[in-house]
């Protein structure tokens, strides 16, 4: 076998691979054998079928698999050997497609195409400077905390008539296009929070609402979207999707959250007996828990003008168009629009990760089994205690560890995870960062403006 490659660029190249008959007769035969023992024919006994009738029924296919598995086998290798850091598959050239007369086979020579990946040099650090913010804890937030605590183990209590934030449950009827009742219609109890009704004129209209009054309303002005609507009325979501009349509601109740004290009984009920004693631990545990909270925040936002700056600063160029063709004959579902679209998303990525990797290598960052395993036993139990449920025992809680490792897709998902945090804390160490605080307004509106 003949390998070849020539550099049409610096990020393109072309792969020949020449096959003579000597390199793929043997294993051509060997095949054929294989075959004949399998195969059954009719007229022909299992295993004893002439290799001339099965060379010339099956030979043309059995030869283009092993055909297809010495290129194979022959393309990667030279790759390996020669370390040629190339970007997705190589591609048959379709220009130099050969035209193969497969019951007649000699020698073959194919041709593709090679993305290569742009080699540049990462200097770190440099004059830049990046910001990493983080949330301000101000007292503002400390008392918003407190106030939804004390909401959450509050109790519902009945008024007369309904206040702006208040619940209020009704019958909600179904009424044909005169306002007429519906005959065999939906009839459904349920409750509406007046705190997320957002039409001003309706919610006008509910204000001051009391027991066994009745109101007919337009259903998507006081419902959340078609999910909501749908759980209101007591219908699936494709027949609220469609509702385009108004409904009755007749007030069964009206309820108010009364917030509970904020007291040792309420720490206690929040961190268990004797945890926090006095109102200024409660707001110091607070603030902590908050500021723990937006950590993964501020790192995302750091980590994103991080790839910003560096992808520009770099300058990385891509063999494009091979790229386009390359995830066009990947994913068989996507079309050329669709790859236009949203190539420079996909492209970015790509310059993003090429970065990391040449950080992992450099700094020769490895991510070790036991490193696996812990990272996975933080992430269940992170999920345990989002669900409100215990972190079952160290010998439970391994077996539920290995059970998700053993998911090759799902442990390479926590592998990259962690390379991607190792990969952060080089950057937080090496990179010259001023540390901005914000305002809890401040800091979610820029979340917002640098995540988009």
């Amino acid at each position: 076998m003949d390998v070849k490659v020539k550099n049409i660029d610096a990020l393109n190249a072309v792969m020949t691979v020449k096959i003579s008959n000597n390199d793929y007769k043997e294993s051509f035969e060997k095949s054929l054998k294989n075959y004949r023992k399998q195969i059954q024919l009719p007229g022909f006994r299992k295993g004893h079928i002439p290799t001339t009738v099965i060379k010339k029924k099956y030979g043309p296919s059995i030869l283009a698999e092993e055909i297809d598995k010495l290129l194979n086998e022959t393309i990667y290798k030279h790759i390996s050997e020669n370390k040629l850091n190339i970007l997705g598959n190589p591609l048959p050239l379709e220009d130099e497609k050969p035209e193969i007369d497969w019951k007649n086979p000699g020698d073959f020579e194919f041709a593709y195409e090679l993305g290569i990946a742009p080699d540049f040099n990462l200097e770190l650090p440099g004059r830049d400077k990046y910001t990493m913010y983080k949330l301000k804890v101000d007292e503002k937030l400390i008392q918003k905390q407190m106030t939804d605590f004390a909401k959450r183990y509050g109790k519902l209590v009945p008024v007369d008539a309904a206040g702006e934030s208040d619940m209020v449950v009704s019958t909600f009827v179904e009424l044909d296009e005169s306002g007429n009742v519906v005959e065999g219609g939906f009839s459904h109890n349920s409750t509406i929070s007046l705190e997320f009704v957002e039409d001003k004129k309706v919610k006008k209209q509910l204000i001051g609402i009391k027991l066994k009054d009745e109101l007919v309303v337009d259903p998507k002005k006081i419902s959340r979207g078609d999910a909501d609507m749908a759980a209101m009325l007591g219908i699936d979501k494709e027949r609220a999707a469609l509702y385009n009349r108004n409904v009755k509601m007749t007030v069964t109740e009206v309820k108010r959250l009364e917030p509970t004290n904020i007291d040792v009984a309420l720490f206690d009920k929040i961190y268990g007996p004797g945890e926090v004693k006095t109102e200024e631990e409660f707001k110091l545990r607070i603030q902590t828990e908050l500021e723990k909270m937006f950590v993964a925040d501020s790192d995302r936002i750091f980590k994103k003008e991080v790839t910003k700056t560096l992808i520009k600063k770099l300058k990385l160029k891509l063999p494009d168009e091979f790229l386009k063709k390359w995830i066009l004959t990947s994913n068989k579902e996507a079309t050329k629009e669709q790859i236009e679209k949203e190539y420079d998303m996909y492209s970015e990525g790509l310059k993003w990760q090429l970065i990391e990797n040449k950080i992992i290598k450099e700094q020769e960052i490895k991510v070790e089994h036991e490193e696996l395993i812990n990272h996975t036993k933080q992430l269940m139990g992170s999920q345990y205690a989002q669900y409100g449920m215990m972190v079952p025992a160290e010998e439970e809680l391994m077996k539920t560890v290995q059970n998700v490792l053993s998911n090759k897709e799902e442990a390479r998902k926590i592998n990259d995870m962690i390379y991607d945090n190792k990969v952060m804390d080089y950057l937080k160490a090496t990179l010259k960062i001023n540390e901005k605080q914000l305002v809890h307004e401040d800091f979610i509106k820029k979340a917002t403006e640098v995540m988009q």
